[in-house]
């Protein structure tokens, strides 16, 4: 295929689904959803993303509770289970869900998702987090919570171990012969034996390679360990940025990474998280905000920002300006870009929190159907990303005008695909099969020999 004949770059689109609306106050609205614990309303969401194309919908998690954190948190489904009941009401959308290395075993993390990958035909993705919340330890019987630089170092074993796993079974091993009485072939099925610091694993997993291979994994960590770990394991990054040449310059560094990890540049996915909120004018829109807005108090505004920085803030004066606080252990990537935000456009700590309180410190775009493409398109043709996580305020109908409304306006310009082209995750996301690692290496090593 010629340059000039090859098809043009698309988009991608992930949703974050939270029952209560990503905005702290969006379930207050009318008409707005009021619990993550909704199965129906779960499924709608979930369908709605499908009939708008989109390549996956994403639920995040956490292990510790805190009852003045988003309402979405306060209550929600354990995320595993929640989309396996969502793989059975949707037939292309792609299902994301977090689950922490800190507080995991790899072989739970690689048969979970790799019978998830199984019952939904290839649409399952692994969301790794190293786990911000020290008090998520106090609930797994941990005298401590590990420090940042211990939590990457065992991150990236445990994805190697996971990653091993999904490859213990070589794609044909399933034999079920009933003339020969073979079922399965044992020269296709390898124990990993991994030993490592962190980790004693033997396997093999005890079910057949899943159908995409791999489950896609995701990434979003944004300090240096974290962009790290997602240039040599993550296929989807979601990236927390709130201007265009910062984003422009993340994204570039981050893709500069992939090269030394024998990596191309579309091999992983970059997705900045936006929470969009449509008028008919940019004024409305920002109405819309204003009203939402309205319904936060100071305390847990300010309560949403500490999270964000890592940092109690309550103590400081709200129309003063923010102060130069040092990164923290467990929110480096979200206290770079706001502090750089606020250094940026001279913020006070007032203005710092109505942003953060918003998307909890992701980007808020304001406007028109047209106006909201328009930066989308920008951004996406200018080196700043591959796609977008898309943050509604509230649930169903704040999603269901950007599928009505943006999405068509994405694909009348053709930015964005009217159909799904492949069955799996990774055929929307356009990423190959991962070959098998320990096939690979046993047949080189059958090679040397001979």
């Amino acid at each position: 295929m010629t340059a000039s004949s090859a098809p043009r770059r698309q988009m991608h689109l992930g949703v974050f689904v939270m029952g209560t609306g990503n905005h702290p106050a969006g379930w207050r609205l009318p008409g707005a959803g009021r619990s993550n614990q909704d199965l129906g309303l779960l499924k709608g969401i979930a369908r709605t993303a499908e009939r708008g194309k989109f390549d996956l919908l994403f639920v995040a998690d956490g292990l510790a509770l805190s009852l003045s954190d988003h309402p979405s948190y306060v209550a929600r489904f354990e995320p595993l289970t929640l989309i396996t009941a969502l793989a059975g009401a949707t037939q292309h959308i792609g299902l994301g869900a977090t689950v922490s290395t800190t507080y995991g075993q790899p072989y739970h993390v690689a048969r979970a998702f790799s019978s998830i990958d199984h019952l939904s035909g290839g649409r399952a993705a692994w969301n790794v987090v190293t786990t911000a919340n020290a008090a998520a330890a106090a609930n797994f019987t941990r005298p401590g919570h590990p420090e940042h630089a211990e939590r990457y170092a065992l991150a990236e074993e445990f994805v190697d171990v996971v990653r091993g796993l999904w490859d213990g079974w070589e794609d044909d091993a399933l034999v079920a012969d009933p003339a020969t009485g073979l079922f399965v072939d044992p020269a296709k099925v390898r124990p990993l034996n991994h030993e490592g610091r962190f980790f004693s694993v033997q396997g093999p997993l005890s079910m057949t390679r899943s159908p995409q291979g791999h489950p896609v994994i995701i990434q979003a960590g944004g300090s240096p360990a974290g962009r790290e770990l997602a240039a040599r394991t993550a296929e989807v990054v979601f990236a927390a940025v709130q201007d265009l040449d910062a984003a422009r310059d993340s994204y570039r560094a981050l893709k500069a990474r992939l090269p030394a990890h024998g990596r191309r540049p579309e091999e992983l996915k970059v997705l900045p998280g936006v929470m969009p909120i449509i008028g008919r004018s940019t004024a409305e829109a920002r109405e819309i905000l204003a009203r939402m807005q309205a319904f936060l108090t100071p305390t847990n505004a300010l309560h949403l920002v500490s999270i964000r920085l890592g940092h109690d803030i309550s103590g400081y004066p709200l129309d003063g300006p923010v102060p130069d606080l040092p990164f923290t252990e467990g929110t480096q990537g979200f206290a770079r870009n706001l502090l750089a935000l606020a250094r940026r456009e001279g913020l006070t700590l007032r203005d710092l929190y109505n942003v953060t309180a918003a998307a909890r410190g992701h980007w808020v775009l304001c406007g028109t159907v047209q106006s909201i493409a328009d930066t989308l398109e920008e951004w996406f043709t200018g080196e700043a990303a591959d796609g977008f996580n898309i943050l509604p305020p509230y649930f169903p109908a704040a999603f269901d005008e950007f599928v009505d409304q943006v999405v068509p306006e994405l694909q009348r310009r053709g930015l964005f695909r009217t159909e799904y082209a492949g069955t799996t995750l990774r055929e929307h996301l356009g990423l190959a099969r991962p070959e098998n690692r320990l096939a690979a290496a046993t047949e080189a090593t059958a090679a040397a020999a001979e």
